[in-house]
C-alpha cells in the first residue's frame, strides 16, 4: 500500500485524484464572500 495503490490516500495524492479516502474540501458561500469584497471596493 504505497503510491501505486489508488485506494489509499497516499496513492490518490500521487495520482491527483479524489474519492472516499481523499475528500475534497467544501467551500461554503464562495460566491457570497467574493461579492461582499467587490461591493466594498466599489463604495
Amino acid at each position: 500500500m504505497g503510491k501505486g495503490d489508488v485506494k489509499t490516500k497516499k496513492g490518490k495524492i500521487f495520482r491527483g485524484s479524489y474519492g472516499l479516502s481523499r475528500r475534497r474540501k467544501k467551500h461554503e458561500n464562495r460566491t457570497a464572500k467574493n461579492n461582499s469584497t467587490e461591493k466594498k471596493k466599489e463604495e
